[in-house]
């Protein structure tokens, strides 16, 4: 078995000789039908016979012709076809010479397309049947005849048929590969977005902590002579932030996590319910801030409810690191139909009262969070001082039903 898949692989590695080989074998079984002829009263019995010298001429040059079919099909059609014309005109036994003529109309049909086939195939059955019915020596009604217009027949279709069906299997394979391509591009893509979702995670968590530390820093170092207890208290304010930025750092990686990884984190993402434990640590670092909830207890989609957090987060950060040492912010989250809308207003009158003004990416970073959520965000200074942040946020969404409670979206 092994023999005969190699021998069947090194022929289609090699289609001449796959043609020589057929060519061969046509011209073995053309030869077998010229010597060989039934008895015309008894079918059953065969008898011997010679056929002229023209018709195995023409039965050799018909059979080289077809090793060249798959190069030029039509040229190889008009040869054997011309053979063919000639053999039923002048041979008298007649030779199968047409059976050459079959394999090279099936050839045309197997390797053009069916307009080339239609126009093939009936120039090749009409002229081949016209000339054995008019020219040859045999009545116009005898069975060799109605023969040759039956083979072609049976040529030109099996031809359409196979290049059909190899057309179909492309189809299929070409429809596979553009599926696959398709899945490995929507991979690209969850993995680009999860790493952009991953990356303003960090951005919010590094940002927030990060400034508090800075300033209760520099209040520390400022009053450590004069007030050391102020300065312990500052002291402490920097150890407690740098231990939640910790906490969340490692929350926040640790979604990256396999799922056999052990120590997975299990701490429900931050959202509204943590946003007086967020306004306090700002409060401790000085900032001024007053909240105002009008949202009547709204229970938001996960993704919603991290997504507003941030949002009041990275804002009061940026009033704590660009607003000045005397601004004060004003927080709101309102309900307004189906959406809960989240203001933060600072009165902020310091030379770097504008969020882009350091390349930080921190307004990029909340507006596509909000987006990501099919919301609309509104940045932008106030008249007579100040920055505004307004993001509206829808309460349902699409991913409302696959999302499970305390996990990140």
């Amino acid at each position: 078995m092994s023999t005969l898949q190699s021998a069947r692989q090194q022929l289609k590695a090699h289609p001449l000789a796959l043609d020589a080989v057929l060519a061969a074998g046509v011209l073995a079984c053309m030869m077998a039908g010229s010597f060989v002829a039934p008895h015309e009263k008894d079918a059953v019995s065969w008898s011997l016979r010679t056929p002229a010298s023209l018709s195995l001429v023409l039965m050799v040059l018909a059979a080289l012709a077809l090793v060249f079919r798959r190069r030029a099909p039509l040229t190889v059609l008009a040869l054997t076809g011309t053979a063919s014309i000639i053999e039923c005109v002048t041979g008298d036994p007649r030779a199968p010479v047409a059976m050459a003529a079959v394999i090279a109309l099936f050839t045309v049909a197997s390797t053009t397309d069916r307009p080339t086939t239609l126009r093939a195939g009936l120039l090749t059955m009409t002229v081949l049947t016209g000339a054995a019915m008019l020219a040859g020596p045999l009545p116009w009604y005898a069975q060799e005849n109605l023969g040759i217009f039956a083979w072609t027949g049976i040529g030109a279709t099996a031809g359409d048929a196979v290049r059909s069906r190899r057309a179909f299997v492309q189809a299929i394979r070409e429809r596979a590969e553009k599926a696959e391509r398709t899945r490995e591009e929507e991979a690209r893509r969850r993995v680009a977005e999860e790493r952009l979702r991953i990356a303003r995670d960090l951005h919010d968590v590094v940002a927030h902590h990060i400034a508090l530390v800075n300033v209760q820093a520099g209040v520390a170092a400022h009053i450590m002579d004069k007030r050391p207890d102020q300065a312990k208290e500052a002291l402490a304010h920097v150890r407690e932030a740098s231990r939640s930025a910790l906490n969340e750092l490692r929350a926040t990686v640790g979604l990256l996590r396999q799922s056999g990884d052990p120590e997975a984190p299990t701490e429900p993402a931050p959202g509204l319910a943590r946003l007086d434990e967020l306004v306090g640590t700002f409060r401790s670092a000085g900032l001024h801030v007053e909240v105002a909830r009008a949202d009547h207890g709204t229970t938001l989609p996960a993704a919603v409810d991290l997504a507003a957090y941030r949002v009041i987060q990275e804002a009061l950060t940026n009033v704590q690191k660009h607003a000045g040492t005397e601004a004060k912010a004003e927080v709101s989250v309102v309900r307004v139909g189906p959406n809960v809308e989240i203001t933060v207003l600072d009165n902020g009158a310091g030379e770097d009262d504008d969020p882009d003004s350091g390349g930080g990416h921190g307004l990029l970073g909340m507006r596509e969070r909000v987006t990501a959520l099919r919301g609309t965000l509104t940045t932008g200074p106030r008249y007579g001082g100040g920055f505004r942040v307004h993001a509206i946020l829808p309460v349902k969404t699409r991913t409302t039903a696959r999302d499970k409670p305390g996990e990140p979206v």
